[in-house]
């Protein structure tokens, strides 16, 4: 998303110490450290979110493909008995 390195950090943390002086700096790169952590949970919760979406869907497909090939098996199934009996009444006449 932003390829920031070291340089840029560090720019930053020099700019930032200008701005605020020293004896407010931990304060704030705590509260920064907090609220990129909060961003981070965040943002991997919304990607388990998604990923448990798509196995679901992907679980939803599987079923109803299982369930399609169930149904042809009855069927293949259905249609054997029905031509053993065919076959038992033709051997008794």
């Amino acid at each position: 998303m932003f390829d920031v390195g070291f340089w840029e950090f560090a720019l930053i943390g020099v700019i930032t110490l200008i701005v605020v002086g020293p004896e407010r700096m931990p304060a704030i790169a705590k509260k920064t450290g907090r609220y990129i952590g909060k961003a981070k949970k965040f943002v991997s919760k919304i990607k388990e979110d998604i990923d448990d979406e798509f196995e679901a869907d992907k679980l939803k497909e599987h079923l109803s493909l299982e369930d399609e090939d169930s149904n042809i098996v009855e069927i293949f199934e259905e249609t054997k008995k029905s031509l053993d009996e065919i076959k038992q009444d033709a051997d008794k006449k």
